[in-house]
């Protein structure tokens, strides 16, 4: 062990109850920190490859059918996800046309409005949901980089206050004294910087891809909603 190692383990070792206390807290937002780095990157990179390979299949597909078959087997993609929500909505909403006790009273132009809106419904729903999947874990980040200083500076102003405590109980002010308490004390700060620091980085990195996909879904919705709009106008013989 080297002699500097070994001067931060004595130091760690000789610290006060609550500072170890704090040092202890901070380790377990470090440790809760990266777990969560390592989980959502691995999400959020194989969502992001197995969307764009979704929609690449997507548009290479003959009927909606087939694209349907290739999402169930993309089950990663937010995108895949929100379009087999879609085409499951038009799917229930055929079944229902084709229901022999159903209402026909209404026109074509208004079932396709009612498909149109329930379609759109069903896909807002989804992107909600691929939203609320995709922010899991992480706001966890933005607490730990926003706590983690302020907990680890009040490590070190109950060190310095130990430290000036004992000041006045030795009656010495002598810097051998004074420099082992203070360089305690400063550790704890020390500690919350070194979890706050990468926590902020990975929360910053998290929600920008998270837009991204955000983007993705909502561009996808609205190329979907235009495919059926399309669809119904050439039904219809518009």
């Amino acid at each position: 062990m080297s002699p500097e190692s070994a001067g931060i383990f004595h130091m760690l070792t000789s610290a006060g109850p609550v500072v170890k206390l704090v040092l202890l807290l901070l380790l377990f937002f470090s440790i809760t920190s990266w777990a969560i780095v390592f989980i959502k990157y691995r999400y959020i990179r194989n969502a992001h490859r197995s969307s764009v390979a979704f929609i690449d299949l997507f548009w290479q597909c003959r009927n909606l059918g087939d694209a349907f078959a290739r999402a169930r087997s993309l089950k990663t993609s937010p995108v895949a996800r929100l379009f087999m929500a879609g085409y499951m909505e038009i799917k229930k909403n055929g079944e229902a046309e084709a229901d022999p006790g159903g209402s026909k009273s209404q026109d074509d132009a208004m079932t396709g409005f009612q498909l149109m809106g329930s379609v759109k419904r069903a896909l807002r729903r989804s992107i909600d949901v691929e939203l609320r999947r995709l922010g899991q874990l992480v706001p966890f980040l933005a607490t730990a980089g926003n706590t983690a200083p302020f907990i680890g500076l009040f490590g070190t102003v109950w060190g310095i206050m130990n430290t000036f405590r004992g000041i006045g109980q030795s009656q010495s002010a002598s810097l051998a004294v004074v420099a082992p308490g203070i360089s305690e004390a400063l550790i704890a700060t020390a500690a919350g910087l070194a979890v706050a620091i990468p926590a902020v980085i990975a929360y910053n990195y998290f929600i920008s891809r998270i837009r991204v996909l955000d983007s993705e879904l909502q561009g996808f919705a609205a190329d979907f909603l235009n495919l059926i709009e399309r669809d119904i106008q050439r039904n219809k013989g518009v």
